[in-house]
Protein backbone atom coordinates (compact mmCIF):
# COMPACT_ATOMS: atom_id res chain seq x y z
CA UNK A 1 0.00 0.00 0.00
CA UNK A 2 1.30 3.41 -0.96
CA UNK A 3 2.20 5.76 1.88
CA UNK A 4 0.02 8.56 0.52
CA UNK A 5 -3.10 8.08 -1.60
CA UNK A 6 -3.41 9.83 -4.96
CA UNK A 7 -6.60 11.46 -3.69
CA UNK A 8 -4.77 13.03 -0.76
CA UNK A 9 -1.86 14.14 -2.95
CA UNK A 10 -4.11 15.78 -5.54
CA UNK A 11 -6.34 17.32 -2.87
CA UNK A 12 -3.45 18.99 -1.10
CA UNK A 13 -1.97 20.10 -4.43
CA UNK A 14 -5.25 21.82 -5.31
CA UNK A 15 -5.33 23.57 -1.93
CA UNK A 16 -1.69 24.66 -2.29
CA UNK A 17 -2.27 26.03 -5.79
CA UNK A 18 -5.38 27.90 -4.67
CA UNK A 19 -3.46 29.53 -1.83
CA UNK A 20 -0.63 30.58 -4.18
CA UNK A 21 -3.11 32.27 -6.51
CA UNK A 22 -4.95 33.99 -3.64
CA UNK A 23 -3.36 37.38 -2.91
CA UNK A 24 -1.79 37.50 0.51
CA UNK A 25 1.25 38.80 2.42
CA UNK A 26 3.76 36.59 0.58
CA UNK A 27 2.54 37.60 -2.87
CA UNK A 28 2.33 41.28 -1.94
CA UNK A 29 5.89 41.32 -0.60
CA UNK A 30 7.43 39.33 -3.45
CA UNK A 31 5.71 41.38 -6.13
CA UNK A 32 6.68 44.65 -4.46
CA UNK A 33 10.33 43.67 -4.25
CA UNK A 34 10.44 42.29 -7.79
CA UNK A 35 8.95 45.44 -9.29
CA UNK A 36 10.86 47.96 -7.20
CA UNK A 37 14.24 46.22 -6.92
CA UNK A 38 14.27 43.68 -9.75
CA UNK A 39 13.73 39.99 -10.27
CA UNK A 40 16.87 38.98 -8.40
CA UNK A 41 15.60 40.74 -5.26
CA UNK A 42 12.27 38.98 -5.65
CA UNK A 43 13.97 35.57 -5.88
CA UNK A 44 16.20 36.30 -2.86
CA UNK A 45 13.06 37.22 -0.92
CA UNK A 46 11.50 33.98 -2.13
CA UNK A 47 14.30 31.96 -0.49
CA UNK A 48 13.29 33.54 2.82
CA UNK A 49 9.66 32.64 2.17
CA UNK A 50 10.66 29.06 1.36
CA UNK A 51 12.58 28.84 4.63
CA UNK A 52 9.43 29.94 6.44
CA UNK A 53 7.52 27.11 4.76
CA UNK A 54 10.14 24.64 6.00
CA UNK A 55 9.89 25.94 9.57
CA UNK A 56 6.12 25.36 9.55
CA UNK A 57 6.60 21.89 8.07
CA UNK A 58 9.22 20.87 10.62
CA UNK A 59 6.97 22.11 13.43
CA UNK A 60 4.00 20.12 12.20
CA UNK A 61 6.04 17.00 11.48
CA UNK A 62 7.58 17.16 14.95
CA UNK A 63 4.13 17.22 16.47
CA UNK A 64 4.32 20.74 17.86
CA UNK A 65 0.84 21.28 16.47
CA UNK A 66 -0.46 19.09 19.34
CA UNK A 67 0.22 22.06 21.60
CA UNK A 68 -2.64 23.88 19.89
CA UNK A 69 -4.86 20.87 20.53
CA UNK A 70 -3.98 20.84 24.21
CA UNK A 71 -4.31 24.64 24.52
CA UNK A 72 -7.16 25.56 22.14
CA UNK A 73 -7.04 29.23 23.12
CA UNK A 74 -3.69 29.56 21.34
CA UNK A 75 -5.16 28.17 18.13
CA UNK A 76 -8.17 30.46 18.47
CA UNK A 77 -5.92 33.47 18.97
CA UNK A 78 -3.89 32.65 15.87
CA UNK A 79 -6.99 32.21 13.72
CA UNK A 80 -8.67 35.40 14.90
CA UNK A 81 -5.46 37.41 14.60
CA UNK A 82 -5.01 36.04 11.10
CA UNK A 83 -8.57 36.94 10.15
CA UNK A 84 -8.08 40.47 11.49
CA UNK A 85 -4.84 40.83 9.52
CA UNK A 86 -6.49 39.70 6.29
CA UNK A 87 -9.32 42.19 6.86
CA UNK A 88 -6.73 44.94 7.29
CA UNK A 89 -5.09 43.98 3.99
CA UNK A 90 -8.51 43.90 2.32
CA UNK A 91 -9.31 47.40 3.60
CA UNK A 92 -5.96 48.74 2.39
CA UNK A 93 -6.77 47.37 -1.06
CA UNK A 94 -10.30 48.77 -1.45
CA UNK A 95 -10.13 52.03 0.54
CA UNK A 96 -9.97 55.29 -1.45
CA UNK A 97 -6.44 55.65 -2.69
CA UNK A 98 -5.65 52.02 -1.91
CA UNK A 99 -3.02 50.13 -3.85
CA UNK A 100 -3.13 46.91 -5.83
CA UNK A 101 -0.66 44.04 -5.69
CA UNK A 102 0.89 45.03 -9.01
CA UNK A 103 1.05 48.75 -8.20
CA UNK A 104 3.26 48.79 -5.10
CA UNK A 105 4.49 51.91 -3.38
CA UNK A 106 8.16 52.88 -3.84
CA UNK A 107 10.45 51.05 -1.42
CA UNK A 108 14.07 51.75 -0.52
CA UNK A 109 16.49 49.09 -1.81
CA UNK A 110 17.34 46.34 0.71
CA UNK A 111 20.44 44.22 1.01
CA UNK A 112 20.20 40.50 0.12
CA UNK A 113 20.38 39.63 3.82
CA UNK A 114 17.45 41.89 4.65
CA UNK A 115 15.49 40.66 1.63
CA UNK A 116 15.90 37.10 2.86
CA UNK A 117 15.01 38.03 6.45
CA UNK A 118 11.91 39.98 5.44
CA UNK A 119 10.72 37.15 3.18
CA UNK A 120 11.21 34.72 6.07
CA UNK A 121 9.34 36.90 8.61
CA UNK A 122 6.54 37.66 6.13
CA UNK A 123 6.01 33.94 5.61
CA UNK A 124 6.03 33.11 9.32
CA UNK A 125 3.45 35.81 10.04
CA UNK A 126 1.26 34.83 7.10
CA UNK A 127 -2.09 33.74 8.60
CA UNK A 128 -2.91 31.67 5.52
CA UNK A 129 0.10 29.46 6.22
CA UNK A 130 -0.83 29.05 9.88
CA UNK A 131 -4.30 27.88 8.86
CA UNK A 132 -2.89 25.57 6.17
CA UNK A 133 -0.40 23.78 8.39
CA UNK A 134 -2.46 23.69 11.58
CA UNK A 135 -5.92 22.98 10.14
CA UNK A 136 -5.72 21.70 6.57
CA UNK A 137 -2.56 19.62 6.19
CA UNK A 138 -3.44 17.12 8.96
CA UNK A 139 -6.74 16.41 7.21
CA UNK A 140 -4.86 14.78 4.29
CA UNK A 141 -2.92 12.43 6.58
CA UNK A 142 -4.41 8.92 6.86
CA UNK A 143 -3.38 7.30 10.18
CA UNK A 144 -4.53 3.89 8.91
CA UNK A 145 -1.62 3.92 6.45
CA UNK A 146 0.88 4.38 9.28
CA UNK A 147 4.02 6.54 9.28
CA UNK A 148 2.10 9.71 10.11
CA UNK A 149 5.25 11.85 10.34
CA UNK A 150 6.46 10.65 6.92
CA UNK A 151 3.05 11.33 5.38
CA UNK A 152 3.05 14.83 6.84
CA UNK A 153 6.56 15.48 5.56
CA UNK A 154 5.83 14.31 2.01
CA UNK A 155 2.56 16.22 1.81
CA UNK A 156 4.25 19.33 3.17
CA UNK A 157 7.05 19.06 0.62
CA UNK A 158 4.41 18.85 -2.11
CA UNK A 159 2.86 22.06 -0.84
CA UNK A 160 6.24 23.78 -0.65
CA UNK A 161 7.18 22.73 -4.19
CA UNK A 162 3.94 24.15 -5.58
CA UNK A 163 4.15 27.32 -3.50
CA UNK A 164 7.79 28.08 -4.36
CA UNK A 165 7.24 27.38 -8.06
CA UNK A 166 4.07 29.49 -8.22
CA UNK A 167 5.50 32.38 -6.23
CA UNK A 168 8.71 32.24 -8.26
CA UNK A 169 6.78 32.59 -11.52
CA UNK A 170 4.81 35.49 -10.05
CA UNK A 171 8.02 37.22 -8.91
CA UNK A 172 9.65 36.75 -12.33
CA UNK A 173 6.61 38.04 -14.19
CA UNK A 174 5.71 40.85 -11.80
CA UNK A 175 7.31 43.59 -13.89
CA UNK A 176 5.55 42.48 -17.08
CA UNK A 177 2.21 42.17 -15.31
CA UNK A 178 2.65 45.57 -13.65
CA UNK A 179 3.40 47.15 -17.04
CA UNK A 180 0.22 45.60 -18.44
CA UNK A 181 -1.88 47.04 -15.62
CA UNK A 182 -0.19 50.45 -15.78
CA UNK A 183 -1.48 50.88 -19.33
CA UNK A 184 -4.96 49.77 -18.29
CA UNK A 185 -6.07 51.67 -15.15
CA UNK A 186 -9.53 50.09 -15.24
CA UNK A 187 -8.02 46.60 -15.01
CA UNK A 188 -5.83 47.75 -12.14
CA UNK A 189 -8.90 48.89 -10.20
CA UNK A 190 -10.63 45.58 -10.93
CA UNK A 191 -7.58 43.69 -9.68
CA UNK A 192 -7.47 45.84 -6.53
CA UNK A 193 -11.13 45.24 -5.66
CA UNK A 194 -10.88 41.55 -6.55
CA UNK A 195 -7.93 41.20 -4.18
CA UNK A 196 -9.82 43.00 -1.41
CA UNK A 197 -12.87 40.80 -1.91
CA UNK A 198 -10.84 37.58 -1.81
CA UNK A 199 -8.94 38.64 1.31
CA UNK A 200 -12.12 39.71 3.10
CA UNK A 201 -13.86 36.48 2.10
CA UNK A 202 -10.99 34.39 3.45
CA UNK A 203 -10.99 36.39 6.69
CA UNK A 204 -14.73 35.92 7.18
CA UNK A 205 -14.44 32.21 6.40
CA UNK A 206 -11.74 31.81 9.07
CA UNK A 207 -13.82 33.72 11.63
CA UNK A 208 -17.01 31.81 10.74
CA UNK A 209 -15.18 28.52 11.08
CA UNK A 210 -14.21 29.50 14.61
CA UNK A 211 -17.82 30.52 15.35
CA UNK A 212 -19.08 27.12 14.19
CA UNK A 213 -16.50 25.39 16.39
CA UNK A 214 -17.66 27.36 19.43
CA UNK A 215 -21.33 26.62 18.67
CA UNK A 216 -20.53 22.92 18.40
Amino acid sequence: MELISLHAELGLAAVALGMVLTPGPNMIYLVSRSIVQGRRAGLVSLTGVATGFLVYLVAVTAGIVTVFTLVPVLYTAIKLAGAAYLLLLAWKAVKPGGTAVFAPQPLPPDSPRRLYAMGFVTCLLNPKLAVLYISLLPQFVDPSRGHVAEQTLLLGLTQIAIAVTGNGLIALGAGTIAAFFSRRPAWLRIQRYAMGTVLAGLALHIAADRARAVAA
